[in-house]
This record gives C-alpha cells, structure tokens and sequence, in this order.
C-alpha cells in the first residue's frame, strides 16, 4: 500500500488520527478496520514463568493473618508465558502515539509463508516507549514449583520458607526463562540462600534469569527469610 495508512495530530491531551483509505460500511454493521500494519518492526522474545497461584480460600485475607498460614503459597501453575517486547520507534517501523487496541504478530516461517504467532490488547501507548505484551503460553517450556520447607517460630515472629522450581526445555535450542517470584507472606524479608542470582523488582517481587539447555531441565532451589 503506497503512502501513509494513518495521520495522527495532537490536540490538547488527546491523538486525532485519519484512515488515508475508503471503506464501505453498512446499514447496521460493524466493521474492524486495521488502522496500522508494519513489516519492519524488531521484537524481541521473552519467556516467563510465574509459577504462584492465587488460592481462593485466601481471598481478602490481610498479611497479617497470611504471614502464618503454613498452606499458602503453595498452589502452582505450570505454564511459560511468552511476551513479545517491542519499541514504538520510527526506527523500528512505528513511532507514534498508539490508541488503545489489538496488536497482532505474525512471522515468516521457513517456505515464505506469513503465519499469525499472537495477540493482545494493548494500553494507549507513546511513541519511544517499549511495550510487552503477552501472546500466549509456550509450548515446549514447562515450569513445576514446589515448597521443600516451611519453619514457623510464632515467639521470634519470622518465619523461613524454601522452594525448588523446575523448568524444562523440550526445544532442540537453549532457552532462557525468566523466574518471577512473588514474597507475599510479608514486606520485610531476606533471601538467604539462592542457587541462580535475583534482581528485586519492588518491594514484594524478585526476578532470576535462567538458561535451560536444549531438551533438558534447570532447578532453582532458594530460601527466604520473613520477620515482623
């Protein structure tokens, strides 16, 4: 398609945009309108595993009465996410002020065929900033996570929790995987021990970074230290 698919222009606090083509719409119909397609745009692969499940009999409860509770926390799921991270730049096939909506991604497969990988609905985005968006879980990666240990001491008011998680790699490639663990039993906390390196993401969330190596399995084990 020859010349720009969509104007933008700003005006106070909003984004005006202008289809520059026709289209035919009905007497009651709805119609879906691509309003931007780019054959440029670089995005990167991310894979996560967030392996807590929140369980419902713990709905509403405070912290403070959580913090106690030997049984929660220790529900799992066993699926990888995989997010799509991406900037809106000029210099990556984009580069404006995006509204609200559903991106799809699709992907050139070894004989040329153009074949759909994702979706989702992204916020109002700016241009220059990077988005992540999630399209689906992986299907080779899979994820376990049990707790091996839970030590209470009530009279001390601490208590230490250790887990193990399991990522295994059925693709014929290395993969990495990025651990998102989430310390909800209380904001104060030390992690003692650890098997992989962790960065802290807030005041409750860390994060590992680990490579699974092709068809095989990697297992973080780490303990955490609770006091109030």
């Amino acid at each position: 398609m020859e010349g720009p698919q969509v104007t933008e222009k700003a005006f106070d606090e909003y984004h005006l945009y202008s289809l520059e083509r026709p289209t035919t719409l009905h007497d009651r119909e709805t119609k879906q309108v691509e309003f931007l397609r780019s054959e440029r745009v670089q995005s990167n692969t991310i894979y996560v595993y967030d392996g807590w499940k929140q369980d419902p009999n713990y709905n509403n409860w405070p912290m403070e009465n959580i913090r106690a509770q030997e049984a929660f926390g220790t529900a799992f799921n066993s699926k990888v996410w995989v997010m799509r991270e991406l900037k809106n730049s000029k210099d990556n096939g984009l580069g404006i002020p995006l509204p609200k909506g559903k991106v799809r991604f699709y992907r050139r497969d070894d004989d040329g065929q153009l074949e759909f990988i994702g979706e989702n609905e992204i916020d109002h985005t700016p241009k220059d900033e990077l988005s992540r968006i999630y399209t689906g879980n992986a299907f080779d990666l899979t994820g376990e996570r049990h707790r091996m240990d839970f030590k209470l001491n009530s009279t001390a008011s601490w208590v230490d929790e250790s887990f193990e998680i399991k990522l295994r790699n059925h693709k014929a490639a290395a993969a990495q995987v990025r651990v998102v663990e989430h310390l909800y039993r209380w904001s104060s906390w030390d992690i003692s021990k650890s098997s992989e390196p962790f960065k802290k993401i807030d005041s409750q969330t860390v994060a590992f970074t680990v490579e699974i190596p092709p068809d095989g399995e990697k297992v973080l084990t780490y303990q955490v230290h609770y006091s109030w």
